[in-house]
């Protein structure tokens, strides 16, 4: 009967870090596990045939290898409480922007006569743009959940190993998302940027999830 080697001198210790992904008990394969990974080549049978198993066949490039990033993490959240969270968000922004922008007159709509005070309009866009970057960026950064997706029971990892984004990536995640929403499409580019996680497949994600390589999962 054989035991395992003590761990060597220079190895770390086990990584408890609640946001990253973890594999189930036994890793991929065990009885019991319920993953659905866990029958023999994973999801795509015994012949392997993962998306990943040719070279640079990750999700972004890089190693091959069969295994899926999703593996370990929680359930990817539902696009439309997705949606609904960010409305909420929209919301709770928006009404900050007003509040600072009301007492001097600043407004995306002042016509005066026939003419349209593009200054005012401008001033708010910039406002605005900032209030929701730092705000997405800040909440991401701390716990991966802004307001909305923490009412609605989801959060933001990585792609890569389930943690919570880097401020880089979450400063990309954000500017992409709500620079467009502040100074020229409003809605319309958020319907357009999180409505993408409605057809995306297999990870679900929005136009801004791509450029900071993030998924959202369920927390509950």
């Amino acid at each position: 009967m054989t035991t395992e080697p003590p761990p060597g001198p220079g190895q770390q210790p086990p990584d408890d870090d609640p946001f990253k992904k973890h594999p189930p008990p036994g890793g991929p394969g065990a009885p019991g596990s319920g993953s659905p990974y866990d029958t023999p080549g994973g999801p795509y049978g015994a012949g392997g045939g993962g998306p990943y198993d040719t070279p640079g066949g990750g999700p972004y490039g890089g190693t091959p290898g069969p295994t899926d990033p999703l593996a370990g993490m929680p359930p990817l959240a539902d696009s439309g409480r997705r949606t609904l969270a960010r409305i909420i968000d929209m919301l709770l922004v928006g009404i900050v922007v007003w509040l600072l922008t009301w007492p001097f007159g600043v407004s995306e709509y002042n016509v005066d006569g026939d003419e349209i005070n593009v200054g005012n309009s401008f001033g708010q866009s910039v406002i605005a743009a900032v209030l929701y970057i730092g705000y997405d960026t800040f909440m991401t950064v701390r716990s991966g959940q802004t307001l909305g997706k923490k009412w609605l029971g989801m959060r933001v990892a990585n792609l890569d190993n389930g943690a919570n984004p880097a401020v880089q990536n979450a400063l990309i995640r954000a500017a992409v998302l709500w620079l467009p929403f502040a100074f020229c499409c409003a809605c319309v580019w958020t319907a357009i940027s999180g409505g993408w996680s409605f057809f995306d497949r297999p990870y679900k994600q929005g136009l801004h999830d791509k450029a900071a390589k993030t998924v959202v999962v369920s927390t509950r």
